[in-house]
């Protein structure tokens, strides 16, 4: 007997595959399957079964043979039958796990107390009802076209708000044929490094992400740093690297140090590609954040043709939406066309459709107000903590972002680390982001993200994390 499935309208629409296969009679063979079904957990406790009039209709059974099949079940008590409730399995039938899923998991760490770490915005402010209408808004007003074979660019819809949008808030020149949809930052390095648009080496800033670098590695990039001071990246030391023709840049808002690239050197970089033939890699990864006065716009202003603009909601929004965009000078576009190729890299139609539609409502820019206010505030509640509870600790950067670095005292970074760790609370020391061949002087420092606690926890978060800090030190 064939495998089947059971489809009844009157299981509530639920479908159920049952193995009839293998010997016996027929009513044998179907107290095995539904048997194997609720050890497999796939008829878990308290599910209610069809009529066996229903079974045997949607199996081809005789109905006497379903009806005494549910009997030897009952009786077996792996299922229960009550008057008016139908037949359901038993609450105590419990799925038997396979020896490989009953070996213990490996303990994931438990979570923190207080969580700082950097790169997260605050979970708890997503716009959910905004959100949510905006997706019945785009759904209600979406082509037919678009559930189908799409434009490996993205959406229309979204290139063309993206275009708009990035031009009035960031300076960005583009028009939405340059502009393409991924899936964030990480994917866009991907599809030019990985995908051979642009070639290694790399110029890089002495600070910035590990798992940026690791990419980068495993396309075969070598990385080469460049060094920080109060003005942001020394652009000036690109002339002297031989076969460097991209660096990447956070020009906005150094990641992590946070300073911004001084307005000469953003001329600098991008008279460097323009002599070099080269393309700078600009990481907008918070640009709209800007507290003491307005955000500066984008470099790619200067020069669309040798910037790559890179950008995504990880900051804005939330990660978990994975939605990115590159603005592209015109001769790479094809070129990231193809290396983007099968359409599974691509990002969900339904999540650029309703972002399309939150900007265009106005929705994002009301959320990026409403978030930059909380945001400030959170960061000025911690530069006034450390006035009072550890005036020698530094706050370096300008105000921006969703972090903050304090500067610790030469040689204590690492036991202010381990100070927190066993406080259970989250954090990055700065060393953690130095590129390994940095020449610059080592800083000690810790990376406070302040975004990323609920707004009834941050407080609570402000305060054990000053009571890790290390005291003032003096020599002698």
């Amino acid at each position: 007997m064939a495998n089947s499935w059971v489809n009844s309208a009157e299981r509530i629409g639920s479908d159920l595959h049952l193995d009839l296969s293998g010997h016996g009679s027929r009513r044998a063979v179907l107290i095995r399957a539904l048997r194997e079904a609720v050890r497999d957990g796939r008829l878990p406790p308290g599910t209610r079964l069809p009529p066996y009039r229903s079974l045997a209709a949607d199996l081809g059974l005789a109905r006497n043979t379903v009806a005494d099949a549910y009997a030897e079940l009952v009786a077996e008590g792996w299922l229960i039958a009550r008057q008016g409730s139908g037949t359901r399995v038993a609450p105590r039938a419990e799925p038997i796990r396979s020896p490989r899923a009953s070996k213990r998991a490996p303990a994931r760490p438990a979570s923190p107390t207080h969580n700082l770490r950097q790169g997260q915005p605050d979970a708890a402010s997503f716009p959910r009802a905004a959100w949510l209408a905006a997706v019945r808004r785009a759904l209600n007003a979406a082509p037919n076209e678009a559930f189908g074979p799409g434009d490996p660019r993205g959406r229309a819809e979204l290139r063309q708000a993206l275009a708009e949008y990035l031009a009035r808030a960031r300076g960005v020149r583009t028009t939405p044929d340059r502009i393409v949809v991924c899936s964030g930052f990480a994917h866009a390095l991907r599809l030019l490094f990985g995908g051979r648009v642009l070639r290694g080496p790399l110029a890089v800033e002495s600070y910035g992400l590990a798992f940026h670098r690791s990419l980068l590695e495993a396309a075969s990039v070598r990385t080469v740093p460049l060094t920080l001071d109060e003005s942001g990246t020394r652009v000036s030391e690109l002339r002297s690297l031989k076969g460097v023709r991209a660096v990447l840049l956070t020009p906005a808002h150094q990641f992590p140090t946070g300073g911004p690239l001084h307005p000469e050197r953003r001329v600098t970089a991008v008279d460097w590609a323009r002599a070099r033939d080269g393309v700078i890699l600009e990481d907008d990864y918070d640009g709209e954040f800007r507290y003491d006065r307005e955000p500066v716009g984008a470099v790619q202003g200067l020069d669309p043709e040798r910037v790559v603009y890179l950008g995504s909601v990880s900051k804005s929004l939330s990660p978990a939406l994975r939605l990115g965009w590159m603005v592209l000078p015109e001769h790479l576009v094809d070129a990231v066309l193809t290396a983007k190729g099968e359409r599974e890299a691509w990002a969900s139609v339904t999540d650029q459709l309703t972002l399309a539609e939150f900007i265009g409502s106005g929705h994002y820019d009301r959320h990026i107000r409403r978030m930059r206010q909380r945001y400030r505030a959170r960061r000025d509640r911690l530069v006034a903590a450390l006035g009072t509870r550890a005036p020698h600790i530094a706050l370096t950067g300008i105000a921006a972002g969703l972090h903050a670095v304090l500067h610790l005292p030469p040689g204590t970074e690492e036991s202010a680390v381990k100070a927190a760790a066993r406080q259970s609370i989250a954090l990055d020391g700065l060393a953690d982001f130095r590129h390994p061949a940095a020449t610059m002087p080592v800083q000690d420092g810790l990376v406070v993200g302040y975004a990323t606690p609920p707004d009834h926890g941050y407080g609570a978060a402000v305060e054990a994390l000053c009571r890790i800090l290390p005291p003032t030190r003096t020599d002698g």
